[in-house]
């Protein structure tokens, strides 16, 4: 009889519930809209993602900040050195952690809005943010966790006010909003 139990624990754990999930950085987008000259937005993203999710719920995303597409290369190059200061700061990391009942309830074909705090980590600050997303698992090898809401963050909250500004002045536009959205779709598998 005890052994039994023993084999219930380890079938529950070894089960695909409670595995780790990485991310497959190919199928996942992170994108950023910057606004200039008061009403002029465009769309950035980042090309190079990993993390992943643990059996208990840790989400944890490194974002390689070397890799800013913009659609423009020059620009490219300016928001590495001036902005984001990549030889300093390479990397950003949002961390989260997802409701281990979530995980465990969600079955194939389903989804389910969830709301949590998380952690970001940029260009040297550490600030708490709210995210709102969307958890849907595809099939039983798939997990995708999408921004319902897009996350606005500040330029400023994260130190990055001069490097805006020093943007702003390198190509004589009169203005470039520090709010910034962002949103996302993160595929994981097993």
């Amino acid at each position: 009889m005890r052994y039994r139990w023993w084999l219930i624990v380890l079938a529950l754990v070894a089960s695909p519930v409670f595995a780790k999930w990485s991310l497959v950085g190919q199928e996942s987008a992170l994108a950023f809209i910057s606004t200039k000259k008061g009403d002029v937005a465009e769309v950035h993203t980042f090309g190079a993602l990993s993390g992943n999710v643990t059996k208990s719920g840790q989400l944890t995303i490194n974002i390689d900040l070397a890799s800013v597409d913009t659609q423009v290369s020059l620009r490219d190059e300016r928001m590495r050195e001036m902005l984001f200061e990549t030889v300093r700061f390479p990397s950003a990391k949002l961390t989260a952690l997802l409701e281990r009942s979530v995980l465990q309830e969600l079955k194939v074909g389903q989804s389910k809005a969830v709301q949590t705090e998380a952690t970001l980590e940029l260009h040297g600050q550490r600030k708490q943010i709210t995210v709102d997303a969307l958890v849907v698992r595809p099939s039983q090898t798939e997990l995708m966790v999408a921004s319902l809401k897009p996350v606005i963050l500040n330029a400023a909250d994260f130190g990055l006010g001069e490097g805006v500004e020093k943007l702003r002045a390198v190509v004589g536009l009169p203005s470039i909003s520090l709010a910034v959205p962002v949103s996302f779709v993160l595929k994981f598998s097993r």
